[in-house]
């Protein structure tokens, strides 16, 4: 692994929430790892004029939350004497010399700019970091989701920020693609003999992706009111997790080589338009209800929403890949909010055997491969077995596979991973701007679909597996979802 060459890192946003919640608690465990360099600074930027002192010290106790019983003072010490503050109004251009002169305390150091702050920000802060001189040769910028509205605005801000940095200084993230089980389906997939003569249409019937939350909007009504759950998580998650599944496999782990296949993916899924796009999606939003035994709220009852909003909460797709590979198999996508669990899988169920040699009532079951995400990160492979007894009865018993209790170190979150990757420079976790417009293409016929039509999303009861219509969806194809198997 590289090391951590010298760096000043700035954080954009750095008072906001997921500077606090994510970023820093990130950045905290990796000093206690001692996986950075001594010479690395972290400079928070944003508008509120207040003190280092101040600073540090709310940095501090969001470590301290977030961290929990791995919080050490004596860490936090260190730590604390590479944090620095400099107050910044991102939309004046004054305001970006300062920190241009803190910057040229050390110009030869690896400069990485976290803009932890809204995408309309995008643009000018770019532009002010390129007028003050600070897009040198050894500057990286990250970029946070979601990376636009829409194509026409993801577009214009790979465009205007390609003015001031190059493609292979841009690192536009998605967290997901950080955590540890995500990359375990890379290993799972080009690191064993086993699976890739099986991982294609001769063997595999269908593929169910999940992304469930048991969380609502939680206070950010306003925004998600103009974001919904198509934009906010099949655009971005989904549909890097769908790449991974389905992409062939690259010639190297190098960052174009991974990122060449997915981008085949995105461009060979079948367009979903007009009443094609409406026949295979079903939107939801959730109504009062109950998780794990609390009352909850419906989605029209949270701040910031409009009464009468059309807002999806909840999505579920069909899609296709035209390719030899996957002609003809079902990529089944579903993602919701006040779900019953918390859980992201990706569940894949191979076809039946061609002949049964048992009887009736001891019909084999469809093979399936089923990996966990998240809560718990793991691998169960689903086969066949003799019942104990003196009949030939059969049934399904799993192999699995707990990375918990196979790997006893600490496992980084993976906000730690892709800070890591910035520091080294490693691309291969963040996506290039062809896959961004691949994914926008596709994802956006199937908004205007739904604008067209007109329709209110089904509603759901929180607590819930989504509408009905969603496993109506599944059930066309002579399938079902995971847990209702």
């Amino acid at each position: 692994m590289p090391e951590v060459q010298p760096f000043d890192m700035v954080i954009f946003g750095g008072n906001g929430d997921l500077a606090m919640r994510k970023l820093m608690p990130a950045l905290y465990h990796r000093h206690q790892d001692g996986a950075l360099c001594d010479e690395g600074r972290i400079i928070a930027a944003s508008r509120h004029a207040i003190s280092r002192d101040n600073y540090v010290a709310n940095a501090r106790d969001a470590c301290e939350s977030h961290v929990g019983a791995a919080f050490s003072e004596a860490v936090w010490a260190s730590f604390a004497e590479r944090l620095d503050y400099i107050c910044v109004d991102v939309t004046r251009e004054a305001d970006f010399l300062p920190l241009a002169e803190r910057l040229d305390e050390h110009p030869t150091r690896t400069r990485v700019f976290y803009l932890s702050t809204g995408p309309s920000l995008f643009t000018g802060i770019c532009h002010h970091l390129g007028t003050a001189g600070l897009a040198t040769e050894n500057a990286r910028v990250v970029l946070e989701k979601p990376l636009g509205h829409d194509l026409e605005s993801a577009e214009h801000i790979n465009r205007e920020v390609a003015r001031v940095f190059a493609e292979h200084q841009i690192y536009r993230i998605d967290h997901y693609l950080g955590k540890e089980a995500v990359q375990n389906l890379i290993a799972l997939r080009f690191g064993n003999a086993l699976f890739e003569p099986l991982w294609n249409r001769s063997s595999i019937r269908d593929v169910q992706i999940t992304l469930a939350e048991q969380v609502g909007v939680e206070g950010r009504g306003s925004f998600y009111e103009s974001t919904g759950a198509l934009r906010d998580m099949v655009q971005n998650h989904l549909l890097q997790l769908l790449c991974i599944i389905a992409m062939e496999p690259p010639t190297s782990i190098n960052p174009d080589a991974v990122r060449d296949e997915k981008l085949k993916v995105l461009r060979a899924l079948h367009p979903l338009t007009g009443r094609d796009a409406i026949k295979n999606s079903v939107r939801g939003q959730y109504k009062a209800g109950a998780i794990e035994g609390a009352s909850v709220p419906g989605y029209l009852e949270e701040d910031g929403v409009a009464p009468d909003s059309t807002t999806e909460t909840f999505v579920a797709l069909k899609a296709e890949i035209d390719t030899w590979r996957w002609a003809g198999v079902p990529f089944y996508l579903r993602t919701g909010k006040r779900m019953q669990e918390r859980v992201a899988e990706v569940v894949v169920n191979f076809r039946e055997v061609p002949h049964s040699i048992f009887s009736e009532s001891s019909m084999p079951m469809p093979n399936r491969l089923v990996i966990t995400l998240q809560p718990d990160e793991g691998v169960e492979l689903y086969l066949m077995a003799k019942a104990p007894g003196d009949d030939m009865q059969l049934r399904p018993v799993a192999l699995n596979l707990d990375f918990a209790q196979t790997f006893t170190t600490r496992k980084a979150d993976a906000h730690e991973r892709l800070l890591m990757d910035c520091l080294r420079g490693k691309l291969t976790l963040f996506m290039r701007r062809d896959e961004v417009d691949a994914a926008w293409r596709w994802i956006e016929p199937i908004l205007d679909a739904w604008d067209q039509q007109g329709d209110r999303p089904k509603t759901y009861t929180a607590g819930t597996w989504g509408p009905a219509a969603s496993s109506a969806l599944v059930g066309r194809g002579g399938y079902c979802w995971h847990e209702e198997a």
